[in-house]
């Protein structure tokens, strides 16, 4: 696998930590995105913190354009970014949840995603992997404006991979169940861990997607649903 410049959002997140290093003991180059990261964070001579936020586009276009000043080119994206809110019915669930929701599970995606096509079509070729949910398919109660984001953001990353496959970028979505991570754990103690997926997996089948052999897989919907099948 030759090495290529990747990019990372919430690099170092519960699952971001597990790829980042997985990407860098593959032969990439990582560059790390976060509103709070350092170099420290990964002692890897291959790893470039970019602390940012994607909040808005120029916030976005600035993070890319400092990738491509320092690297030449941006081969792939893999975008981990999300967050999760719940307890309440759609019925009850209140504006500002629901609002929340989408900013952080989908406007971020189509800010990044705005970012950093231009450039992969002037190079005509690209990678770009985006974490959904296993809500997505199996939506439960009490978790509506989380499943609504996930399932937005599928449709949006599918869209920009048929928009986008005459330029030689693929574009797919993972869909993971409950990830083993921290915070997690700690969120869900009563849980069964047992039936939890691990981020080393998920890691592992990204790795696979920035590569030439995955060529063929883009609009691709990804189960990763562990034990918890």
């Amino acid at each position: 696998m030759s090495a290529k410049i990747i990019l990372v959002t919430g690099a170092n997140g519960g699952l971001g930590v597990h790829l980042t290093k997985a990407l860098l003991e593959a032969g990439h180059t990582v560059i790390g995105l976060a509103r709070r990261i350092q170099s420290s964070d990964f002692d890897h001579p291959h790893f470039t913190a970019l602390p940012a936020s994607l909040d808005s586009l120029d916030a976005a276009k600035k993070a890319v354009e400092t990738i491509l000043t320092r690297f030449g080119k941006l081969d792939a994206l893999v975008h981990t970014v999300g967050g999760f809110a719940g307890g309440q019915t759609v019925a009850d669930t209140d504006d500002t949840t629901f609002q929340r929701m989408l900013e952080v599970n989908l406007t971020s995606a189509f800010h990044i995603l705005r970012a950093v096509i231009p450039p992969m079509r002037k190079a005509q070729s690209g990678r770009i992997i985006a974490i959904g949910s296993r809500a997505v398919e199996d939506p439960g109660p009490t978790v509506g404006a989380y499943s609504a984001s996930k399932a937005a953001l599928v449709s949006l990353v599918r869209t920009v991979a048929r928009e986008n496959k005459d330029a030689g970028i693929t574009a797919n979505v993972i869909l993971p169940g409950t990830i083993d991570t921290a915070v997690n754990r700690k969120a869900m103690a009563g849980a069964d861990m047992s039936q939890w997926v691990q981020p080393e997996g998920i890691a592992s089948l990204i790795v696979w997607l920035t590569g030439e052999t995955a060529n063929d897989v883009t609009g691709a919907v990804i189960p990763v649903y562990g034990r918890g099948l």
